[in-house]
C-alpha cells in the first residue's frame, strides 16, 4: 500500500494526480452513511408519510445526482464516466436508515469518493425531509464498506 500523499507534489503543493499512465479496469466501491433519529421519525420516513413526498425516492436521486458531480465538490477529485450508481435505503433497527450507495466504472481511476459523496448527500437528503419533525437526527458512520479493481487492489471493511 502507498505510503505517500498523491495529491501532494515534491513541493508539498496540493494537485491533481496524473492518472494517463493507469491502465482502465472495472472499478467498484460501495459506501454507506447511516440516519439516526427517533423511532417514530425512522417509521414516518420509511413509510412514506412525510409531507414534502416520497422522501425514499428523493434520496435516491440525490445520491446518484451526487455521485455525478463528485469532481465538482471534491477539488482534486478527476470526472467519472460513471457506468453505474446504486442507492439501497433500508431500516436499521427502529431507530436508524441505513444509506448503502455503489458507483461502477471503467477507467483509470476509483469511485470510491463517488460512492462516498452518494452515501452522505442520500443521507443529508433524508434529514432535510424529516428536520421538520427531528431536528436532532444525526448523521453516523459515513464509510467506504468495500472496493475492486485498479493497482492497489481489493478492500473490505472488517
Amino acid at each position: 500500500m502507498a505510503s505517500e500523499l498523491t495529491h501532494l507534489n515534491d513541493r508539498g503543493e496540493a494537485h491533481i494526480v496524473d492518472i494517463s499512465h493507469k491502465p482502465a479496469t472495472r472499478r467498484r466501491a460501495v459506501a454507506q452513511a447511516r440516519l439516526v433519529g427517533q423511532p417514530h421519525t425512522i417509521a414516518t420516513i420509511m413509510g412514506g408519510g412525510l409531507s414534502k413526498g416520497d422522501a425514499l425516492a428523493v434520496a435516491r436521486i440525490a445520491g446518484i445526482m451526487a455521485a455525478k458531480k463528485t469532481s465538482e465538490l471534491i477539488p482534486l477529485c478527476h470526472p467519472i464516466a460513471l457506468t453505474k450508481v446504486a442507492i439501497e435505503i433500508s431500516e436499521f433497527g427502529e431507530d436508524a436508515i441505513l444509506i448503502l450507495a455503489s458507483a461502477e466504472t471503467t477507467g483509470p481511476t476509483g469511485v470510491e469518493m463517488e460512492a462516498l459523496v452518494a452515501a452522505s448527500t442520500a443521507a443529508l437528503t433524508l434529514y432535510d425531509m424529516a428536520k421538520a419533525i427531528d431536528r436532532a437526527m444525526v448523521i453516523t458512520d459515513l464509510c467506504l464498506l468495500e472496493k475492486s479493481g485498479g493497482a492497489s487492489g481489493d478492500f473490505v471493511r472488517a
